[in-house]
């Protein structure tokens, strides 16, 4: 996931959720963002 832009990471954050696809991959799409240090922009499902 490190070679995502940040723009990319989003997108695929948003369209995880709306796949509904498994709880522990968006986790890890959110432990990324979080690491970039760009969570409180966006709204994180947990």
């Amino acid at each position: 996931m490190k070679k995502l832009s940040d723009e990319l990471l989003i997108e695929s954050y948003y369209k995880a959720i709306e796949l509904k696809l498994s709880p522990e991959f968006i986790h890890l799409i959110e432990i990324e963002i979080k690491r970039r240090s760009f969570g409180h922009k966006i709204k994180l499902s947990s």
